[in-house]
């Protein structure tokens, strides 16, 4: 039976390649970002697309409108958007004080806040049972991002995802968050990755490969698939073997 899966950060890297995945099964999938043009771009047979910044409340209540008037049920809920902050804007100021402030508060507002608000936004029309919602946080959760903001950041959604475990699992609804580790043929870096940068991350992991979007998305879709129905409540780290975390 076809599935109403709303994918956020569905035009790039690992939320293209799960869409890529559920259409394949026939799914009825939708696609989120804040930029339209990549949306249209994107290829995935049969999917809609809306373009909306998910970090904006009114934004996320357009969301809500056009899924609640084109899909009406949610099956399976993918929280990909985010991102490196440090490709943001920069902060105006130059006070080293206000670029903290601000660099917390980007990672935090693309990280955190997109996922609960349209999690929130969301949440009554999750099918139930059967739901499923999933975040993409980072293996950055457990070693630290550099300034701590990104990575602090995608660690808030592991206890945000626990909490709905608990609260919507007697509707039959799971929730889990995949933690990648380097993953290659994404956005996070920018136009190219530092090659001694991508070096040390390969070296770092068990198989001696970079992760792929791929590889992200065979997880979220098998943790939105039936046989995944009584795994709820946790974080399945993707990362080659570079960290095991806790």
């Amino acid at each position: 039976m076809s599935r109403n899966v709303v994918i956020s950060g569905g035009g790039t890297g690992i939320g293209l390649a799960a869409a890529r995945l559920f259409a394949a099964d026939g799914d009825r999938v939708l696609l989120l970002g804040r930029r339209a043009e990549v949306l249209k771009r994107a290829d995935v047979p049969g999917a809609s697309t809306y373009a909306a910044d998910l970090g904006d409340p009114a934004a996320v209540r357009g969301v809500a409108d056009f899924v609640a008037r084109e899909f009406g049920t949610v099956d399976v809920l993918v929280n990909g958007a985010g991102g490196n902050g440090q490709l943001e804007p920069p902060a105006e100021s130059g006070d080293p004080l206000d670029r903290v402030a601000h660099d917390w508060t980007v990672n935090f507002r693309i990280n955190t806040l997109t996922a609960a608000l349209l999690t929130e936004a969301l949440k009554d029309r999750l099918a139930s049972p059967g739901g499923r919602v999933l975040f993409v946080s980072s293996i950055a959760a457990y070693r630290g991002s550099g300034s701590g903001a990104y990575g602090g950041a995608k660690a808030a959604l592991h206890p945000y995802a626990h909490d709905l475990a608990r609260e919507l699992g007697p509707r039959g609804i799971t929730a889990n968050v995949v933690a990648p580790g380097y993953i290659e043929d994404t956005e996070f870096f920018g136009p190219q990755i530092d090659p001694a940068r991508r070096e040390r991350l390969v070296a770092d992991t068990s198989t001696k490969r970079a992760g792929t979007p791929g590889d992200v998305a065979a997880t979220l879709h098998w943790l939105a698939s039936p046989g995944a129905g009584h795994v709820t409540s946790q974080v399945v780290q993707v990362n080659g073997g570079a960290e095991r975390g806790h």
